[in-house]
């Protein structure tokens, strides 16, 4: 796969098309990062209101993902990613536009939709590559795509600055983020006409059920249901930091009428999830074992994207104000050097799917890697004002590089599970990195950097033992052929492909 990598045709050219959107989504999605000091400081903001906001940016992306999930199974990535980038202008002028806190919480809400777009691409480049090359397929997909929080934190300010003559000087961060919207939009529509879901003569296995994910035993069942109600709690939590004392964007009684729409949204979930399900669940259906599959490697995977994606999304939504403060640095130059961290996604994540295909195990590719991000996260909880900067911006790329081979592993197995739920398990798996990233980010908010460090390095630890006694091997995790394909079609379409 690799030597073809610099294509730019047949199911290469579908990949770096792909994973170019997801780049211009993140550009947008993190495109408040690398401001946070100055528009604090501009819009007048707390401090206790500006990590508020980071929270807020990830918050929708948790249920947009599982939605997303559900849209991309039923009518393809192509459609579904073109109207994402599309809408992604909507956020960005919302932003740049506000004038106050509350404001900027509606807008980062909003671009929290954008952050969803990752799942659509998981089923795009798993319609386009076989089992056996899903690691580093996936890989390139997510490393490069997530290439975009570096986009937004190295470039923008530099954006901003060389556009600092409209504003007499000072840094143009509204024309900065607005310009991503733009870019997103027109790209959005240029993807729309370019990509198609399959290749040629490949039918797109869509579910035959559609509002809830299918299960194949009573046990999974409510093992997903328990994995809803965590996505909910998330939401949940949110709506308390909302209305706690320095913030008041929700009054007691609106957070108490928050929670009750979200308890009504789980019984939602959970009804859709029965009438899927029911023929299982009264009995009146059994799954041969060959389309089998235990929702709780499903759960599993989720945890590990907590410690990994959710442990990206806080780090680098914290990292620009981390360095900036620890040492008195310009938000400019913190700003560039926090983009180390998201830069390394460009080797790291690949490599992480690359090892999981060539190691020949994905359980302890995934094992191995969960322990080196505990490692390095607990080293970063040592960092402060007395460390010399490279020694500081060496063990922040230490955690980077295991975080982000950690979510190159765990989406070399998440397409495997089972193909045609595949938007919507990603989407699950997904949500729950966001779900991390709020917690995280909550816990920061009411703490301190280092506290952080440490938290998101025991759950790694912790993360690593469970995938070292309960993660299963994926069945046919390095054949040669997809399920919808013969060996012969599968050769020949891929020579052809390569040709």
């Amino acid at each position: 796969m690799l030597k073809g990598l610099f294509s730019f045709r047949d199911r290469y050219r579908i990949l770096h098309q792909t994973w170019f959107a997801f780049f211009l989504t993140f550009v947008c999605w993190f495109n408040f990062a690398p401001f946070a000091t100055t528009i604090g400081k501009e819009l007048q903001l707390a401090p206790e209101q500006v990590k508020t906001l980071g929270i807020c940016n990830l918050a929708l992306t948790i249920p947009a993902r599982l939605i997303i999930g559900m849209l991309l199974d039923r009518f393809g990535p192509r459609i579904t990613y073109s109207i994402l980038l599309i809408f992604a202008a909507v956020p960005c002028f919302a932003t740049a536009l506000s004038q106050d806190f509350n404001q900027l919480v509606i807008s980062r809400l909003l671009m929290g939709i954008v952050g969803s777009g990752f799942v659509v691409g998981i089923r795009m480049v798993a319609e386009w590559f076989t089992p056996k090359e899903m690691g580093s397929a996936q890989g390139i997909y997510g490393g490069w795509g997530n290439f975009g929080a570096f986009g937004a934190e190295f470039a923008l300010p530099l954006i901003a600055v060389a556009a600092s003559f409209m504003t007499g000087g000072a840094s143009n961060w509204r024309f900065a983020i607005a310009l991503t919207g733009i870019i997103a939009a027109i790209y959005g529509v240029i993807y729309y006409n370019t990509v198609q879901d399959t290749p040629s003569g490949k039918v797109y296995k869509k579910p035959k059920k559609n509002g809830a994910l299918e299960v194949t035993s009573i046990k999974s069942f409510w093992a997903m249901i328990i994995s809803n109600f965590g996505l909910i709690f998330a939401l949940g939590l949110l709506a308390w930091r909302l209305e706690q004392k320095n913030i008041h964007f929700l009054t007691l009684s609106q957070m108490y009428l928050v929670w009750f729409v979200l308890a009504g949204l789980f019984a939602y979930q959970t009804y859709k999830a029965y009438q899927v399900n029911k023929e299982l669940l009264i009995g009146k259906k059994t799954y041969p074992l060959a389309q089998r599959y235990q929702f709780g490697q499903v759960a599993l995977l989720e945890f590990t994207y907590v410690t990994n994606f959710g442990s990206e999304l806080a780090v680098v939504s914290m990292l620009p104000a981390f360095f900036e403060k620890t040492f008195g640095l310009e938000h400019v130059v913190a700003a560039m050097i926090a983009a180390t961290y998201p830069f390394l996604n460009l080797i790291s994540r690949p490599s992480g799917g690359l090892i999981s295909d060539k190691f020949g195990s994905r359980k302890w590719t995934m094992t191995v890697i969960s322990a080196g991000i505990g490692v390095s996260y607990l080293m970063a909880h040592f960092i402060n004002s007395n460390w010399p900067i490279p020694l500081a911006i060496a063990v922040t790329m230490l955690a980077a590089y295991f975080a982000q081979a950690g979510c190159g592993a765990t989406y070399g197995i998440v397409p495997l599970i089972k193909k045609e739920a595949t938007g919507q398990i990603a989407g699950n798996v997904g949500a729950y990195g966001n779900f991390g990233g709020v917690v995280y980010l909550t816990i920061y908010s009411l703490t301190n950097p280092s506290t952080l460090f440490t938290t998101m390095g025991i759950a790694a630890m912790v993360c690593a033992f469970m995938c070292g006694f309960f993660l299963k091997e994926p069945k046919g995790s390095f054949a040669g052929a997809s399920e919808a394909e013969s060996p012969e079609t599968s050769t020949q379409s891929q020579l052809k492909s390569e040709a």
